[in-house]
């Protein structure tokens, strides 16, 4: 992964496409199997609290929610700061989804690379689920990613996608996690 690689990665929620924020041909490749494009959310994984607040603009009442709801299958669509590569950032909104995953083998690589990782929920074009299983992945990707880190299967429900850069907060995706903490059950 230092050296320029994308891997597909298990999650609390389902498996993720996972690469370095800086290496720009990673995030391209993400894009192409994906087929999105720059108007996507891309998701910055992170460790903790700490390192979300670094790379988004964080108030007090989004800071309780995070707190209320982190880790956890949700991923938050917050206003990215500076420290974010614009290529990353939603072009028009400047914002970028930002999570702290509930898996040991997600949470064990971020905390040996000691950064966060720029992801994206690894569903294929015209796939109605996220990929659940490490042969399933190998099958369809071997050519396109440069490690699968098979975890076993994680299901197939993406996070929960909340945007917080709204009053009250709106809902983008329902997934696995609940909607109780922000008001939208």
């Amino acid at each position: 992964m230092r050296a320029g690689g994308l891997l597909a990665i298990p999650t609390d929620c389902c498996y993720a496409l996972a690469c370095r924020l800086g290496d720009k041909d990673a995030v391209e490749r993400i894009r192409r199997i994906r087929a999105v494009d720059e108007r996507h959310h891309l998701t910055l994984m992170c460790r903790d609290l700490s390192e979300i607040a670094q790379f988004a603009r964080v108030d007090n009442a989004q800071y309780r929610l995070l707190k209320a709801t982190t880790p956890g299958s949700y991923t938050f669509i917050l206003e990215g700061t500076k420290e974010l590569p614009r290529r990353v950032l939603h072009p028009k909104r400047k914002t970028i989804g930002l999570r702290v995953p509930a898996h040991n083998a997600a949470l064990g690589l971020l905390a040996e690379l000691g950064e966060p990782l720029l992801t994206s929920t690894l569903m294929l074009p015209g796939d109605e689920d996220p990929l659940t299983e490490g042969w399933e992945i190998q099958d369809r990707l071997a050519d396109f990613v440069d490690l699968i880190l098979d975890g076993g299967p994680c299901g197939t429900v993406p996070t929960t996608v909340v945007d917080l850069t709204t009053l009250p907060p709106a809902l983008v995706r329902a997934g696995r996690g609940a909607l109780d903490p922000f008001g939208l059950a």
